[in-house]
């Protein structure tokens, strides 16, 4: 039996303002990741964001008691104020002394993920607790090609394994492709810059971002491979190296039949979502070569992908056979 009492996921920031968005996460990492509870924790300030347009304290933490209010699982706490530490590496050290009998996970969105090696000792972090990454428009390609994925990419856990990600020995993370939802505080502050005076106080529904066509692929590629049981997955970003694609992806199937169901099961989840999409070397399944446009995907039996090995040609995190996930 687990010594701990409660799994808490932990959502740091700004919350300027707190919105339906960190409520919907908040959910869905609840049944995700079959956690009791999340707390919100509201930074007094943020180090990496600007003071300007950053609304008082309190009136931030107003807001996210007023927006927890509607899910009893959700709790809004000014700890970060109270303990005074600055940087999340200290803030999540002195909440496992002081709460012992939790278990945490801390819970980031793959905005946060691909600048996360910005913060102050962030490797800390990932060996103190379980990480739990929650897809997020445009940035999910982006932060699985980034410093953090890359230095962890042998610890992170399978989405269909998310669940026992809070007894998980850190570090282990894990990449969760939920569905989007169309509010942001920063759409919010644009609207209304001084929401903090009533212009935002009530809820409002803003339009899905128009470039769904990058949401389509960042969601279902990770999700796919992963239903799949894909092996080694990598994201390697392309954007100065080639104008051939953004991103690439690379993974392994352990046989060709693997790999071909693979490919086939992408295509038309994507084709699904309207991405026009490609397919090379079907054939024999050593080798396949999916193109999506701005993402290629290149899915290769073990032995195949070592020979070529397209992680070294492109500067993405080489695999040694390990770590499946």
């Amino acid at each position: 039996m687990p010594m701990w009492r409660r799994t808490v996921g932990l959502l740091g920031g700004s919350f300027n303002p707190a919105h339906g968005g960190h409520v919907h996460i908040s959910q869905m990492a609840i049944r995700a990741l079959g956690i009791s509870e999340v707390w919100w924790l509201v930074s007094p300030q943020n180090p990496l964001k600007p003071i300007m347009g950053m609304a008082p304290m309190a009136e931030r933490l107003a807001r996210a008691q007023a927006v927890a209010a509607t899910d009893p699982r959700l709790f809004v706490s000014d700890l970060e104020a109270r303990l005074g530490t600055r940087y999340t590496v200290d803030t999540v050290d002195r909440l496992r002394r002081r709460y012992r009998r939790c278990r945490f996970i801390w819970l980031m969105g793959a905005d946060n993920l691909a600048q996360v090696s910005q913060w102050r000792r962030w490797p800390r972090l990932f060996h103190m607790v379980p990480v739990a990454v929650l897809a997020r428009w445009p940035y999910s390609l982006k932060a699985l090609a980034g410093a953090a994925a890359r230095r962890f990419v042998h610890e992170r856990v399978s989405p269909k394994k998310a669940r026992i990600l809070a007894g998980r020995k850190a570090p282990a993370w894990v990449f969760l492709p939920i569905r989007p939802h169309p509010e942001s505080a920063t759409r919010i502050r644009a609207t209304a810059t001084l929401w903090w005076e009533g212009a935002c106080l009530s809820q409002r529904k803003s339009p899905v971002h128009a470039c769904d066509m990058h949401h389509s692929l960042s969601a279902t590629l990770p999700t796919s491979l992963a239903n799949d049981k894909a092996e080694d997955i990598i994201v390697v970003d392309l954007n100065g190296k080639t104008s051939i694609a953004d991103y690439m992806v690379i993974a392994t199937g352990r046989s060709s039949r693997q790999v071909g169901a693979m490919a086939e099961h992408l295509m038309e989840r994507l084709k699904a979502q309207g991405v026009v999409v490609s397919l090379e070397g079907m054939r024999e399944c050593d080798w396949v070569l999916l193109d999506a446009g701005d993402v290629v995907v290149h899915l290769f039996r073990p032995e195949v992908r070592m020979f070529y090995n397209l992680e070294k040609m492109w500067g993405g995190p080489e695999i040694t056979g390990q770590g499946a996930i």
